[in-house]
């Protein structure tokens, strides 16, 4: 699978297109194309067939226009890109509705539903976002859940960031293993399960060896965790580890 990169294009470009900095073409061969629809469009075809088959051509063969009609809207993929990363980035109504939220309910909140967004659009974790462009939906969930950290913790800014990145690292790196064995099955026509069973009889002569005495211990349910609960298992430590920390500022403690 080739890696996609947000930013990658005209940031210029992109940048007028996510905060409606420039007039939108008032000419073109199809009327009632809009670049709300190409976006729509280009996110339906990625969340069911992935970003390696998304191309401008395929968009505008779904929208029934000719290709060079849609770069009178945008100038292409790339940019394309950051405009459907920020689209399905917007806050989902219940943040937004919970104003009253403590910082872990929140923190646990805005995880889930990360998590919900990546398997909706299972393209989204695989795209490399190091280098991230803040549209107004982006900007807009940031703020809130800054608001909220700031209002009721003694984080520094800076942490409060490093906070925000440790959270949402974990749950693309979760969802990017989870989508990732799905891939492989469909892709390979091997199941999960029988993958492993054609290494169980070379795995089962190496726990005989004596070599691996601490592995040939371990239980028979040992693997037998589901993706789900890996999240919800990590999620929970994680968010243990944060309040541990955030109690020992509200009680004077130095950072470590």
């Amino acid at each position: 699978m080739t890696t996609e990169y947000s930013g990658s294009g005209d940031v210029n470009r992109s940048l007028e297109l996510l905060w409606n900095l420039r007039e939108r073409p008032t000419r073109g061969p199809k009327p009632g194309l809009t670049l709300d629809r190409i976006v729509t469009a280009a996110i339906e075809i990625a969340d069911a067939e992935g970003l390696e088959a998304l191309s401008m051509r395929k968009v505008a063969t779904k929208l029934d226009v000719g290709t060079m009609s849609l770069y009178r809207y945008i100038p292409g993929k790339n940019e394309l890109l950051d405009l459907m990363l920020d689209r399905v980035s917007e806050a989902p109504p219940e943040i937004a509705e919970s104003p009253s939220l403590g910082w872990r309910e929140l923190l646990e909140m805005a995880a889930r539903e990360h998590w919900q967004l990546c398997l909706e659009h299972p393209w989204y974790p695989f795209v490399d976002q190091s280098r991230p462009l803040l549209g107004p939906n982006g900007l807009a969930g940031l703020e809130y859940v800054l608001t909220h950290l700031r209002s009721g913790t003694r984080l520094s800014d800076p942490e409060m960031l490093m906070v925000l990145s440790l959270v949402f690292n974990f749950v693309e790196s979760a969802a990017r293993a989870h989508l990732g064995e799905k891939r492989a099955e469909e892709h390979s026509g091997v199941s999960t399960e029988e993958f492993w069973a054609t290494q169980e009889p070379i795995l089962t002569k190496a726990m005989e060896s004596g070599r691996y005495p601490t592995m040939a211990g371990l239980s028979e349910d040992t693997f037998s965790w589901t993706h789900e609960q890996y999240f919800e298992f990590g999620l929970a430590r994680l968010l243990d580890g944060l309040q541990a920390y955030i109690e020992g500022l509200d009680e004077g403690a130095s950072p470590s």
